[in-house]
Order: structure tokens, then C-alpha cells, then sequence
């Protein structure tokens, strides 16, 4: 065990005893042990939170005060994962967004369990210069079960909203090749935008080699085909080569 993963423990400690003092469960005043940040009574208490409020005071809690230049804002247009650590600049700015459609209306605590993954994820990179998104490695972990241990909450690698996510999936595609028949996805592709599968997908050249089936669209939102008018067609192509980058780079299939 490292000195400053030992040093963490100390300061966890330190300040657990400090907040327990401070802190009380009921109302009248009695000291008793202080509500988990995650316990189902801030579903009452605190119904709409201020992210950028809950964030400062994580950062005080749990992250030593290192991530006061870190910026966090809600994204009402990300619906495939609910929240991402972004690093952009040569000057290290580093962004946490969350995602508005899947945690608005979900528990007060996957917005809490979310966040702090990705404080973890922002911590490695203004201590280490870490900018892996998708690390979660043995430095993420010792963070992850910390936290997980001193306020009660089940940080966890992956924060994926499964049925949420396909509520926004609404344009499907389906290939007529070997690949139909196979597990888990049966040749179904299910994407919140309208853009067809090809070579912009990272899967596409596998999927060429292994089955070379072609895909055919099977579904889309209600009334959205006359929605588009024929004067909207360059906006429809721009709008869509903007979002195939970040697909690109996340490198998801979309797919259930």
C-alpha cells in the first residue's frame, strides 16, 4: 500500500469524524449518525439538485479540494452513456458533463454515483495527467472503493442506463446477412439518430469480413419522415456528420 493511498485513508477519516459532529439525521436536533449522501430521504429533502453545488462539495469531501477548476454542467443532448470526463486544450481543461435525459428522472442517487465516477476520472487526470475515459484501472478502483466505503455508495465501472438509452434509439436497422441468426444482436442496429450503418463505424470492416449482409432501416420515430422537407436536406446531412464523429470515437454499436 502506497504512501499517498495511505495518506487518503487518514484524511477519509479525518474528515468522517468531522462530519459526523456537523451533520445530524433528524430534524430536532438529536445527534445521530449523519444521512449517507446516497440515503433515499435526499429523494425529499433535496429533489432537484444543484449539480454544480454537489459537485463542490464532493470535491471538499472526498477529492481534497483538487478539482476546484474542474467544469460540470448538465448536456440535454447526450443520450448514450450518462456522463462523460472530457480533457480538451493544451491547457488541461477538464469538463464533467451529465447526462440530462437519462438522470433527470431517474433516483437522486445514480446522479450521485455518476458524478463521482467521473470525478475519479478527473482526479487521474489534473494529479496524474491520466486521459484515459475508459480506464478503470487499479489507480481508479482504490479511489472508486474509498469513496464506495466511506458514504455508502456503489460507485461501479460502468454507469449504463440500458432501457433509458433505448427509449432514444428509435431509428433501426436491420442486416439481411448471416449475422441476423447470431447473438446478442441478431443484426439489429439502433441508433438515437438518422444515420445508416458504414465504413464510419469502427465495427463496419469485421462486419463486412464476417457476414457482408447489407442493412435495411425497419423503423423510425412516428411522423419523422414528414417532418423533413426537401429544403431541410443540407441541415439534415450537416447535423448528422456532425454526431457520426463522436459515434466514431466512442466506438458503441448502438445496439440492444
Amino acid at each position: 500500500m502506497d504512501d499517498d493511498f495511505l495518506l487518503a485513508i487518514q484524511l477519509q477519516e479525518q474528515f468522517d469524524n468531522e462530519y459526523e459532529t456537523s451533520l445530524f439525521a433528524s430534524s430536532d436536533g438529536d445527534p445521530e449518525r449523519p444521512l449517507s449522501i446516497v440515503d433515499e430521504s435526499w429523494e425529499v429533502l433535496d429533489p432537484s439538485p444543484d449539480v454544480r453545488a454537489m459537485f463542490l462539495e464532493f470535491n471538499d469531501m472526498f477529492f481534497w479540494g483538487k478539482l476546484s477548476g474542474v467544469e460540470v454542467k448538465w448536456s440535454p443532448r447526450m443520450t448514450l452513456c450518462a456522463g462523460v470526463c472530457s480533457y480538451e486544450g493544451r491547457g488541461g481543461l477538464c469538463s464533467i458533463r451529465l447526462s440530462e435525459p437519462l438522470l433527470k428522472l431517474r433516483p437522486r442517487k445514480d446522479l450521485v454515483e455518476t458524478l463521482l465516477h467521473e470525478m475519479i476520472h478527473a482526479l487521474l487526470f489534473v494529479t496524474q495527467n491520466n486521459r484515459d475515459r475508459d480506464g478503470h484501472g487499479p489507480e481508479f478502483c482504490k479511489h472508486m472503493n474509498r469513496i464506495n466505503k466511506a458514504s455508502g455508495t456503489n460507485i461501479s465501472i460502468y454507469h449504463s442506463f440500458h432501457d433509458e438509452v433505448d427509449v432514444y434509439r428509435q431509428h433501426w436497422w436491420r442486416c439481411n446477412g448471416p449475422c441476423q441468426n447470431r447473438r446478442p444482436y441478431f443484426g439489429y442496429v439502433k441508433r438515437a439518430m438518422n444515420r445508416a450503418p458504414s465504413s464510419l463505424d469502427p465495427w463496419w470492416e469485421d462486419h463486412q469480413r464476417t457476414c457482408g449482409g447489407t442493412y435495411t432501416k425497419i423503423k423510425e420515430p412516428e411522423g419523422y419522415g414528414k417532418k423533413s422537407k426537401k429544403g431541410d436536406k443540407n441541415n439534415v446531412k450537416t447535423s448528422e456528420k456532425s454526431t457520426s464523429r463522436s459515434e466514431k470515437h466512442t466506438g458503441d454499436k448502438f445496439i440492444v
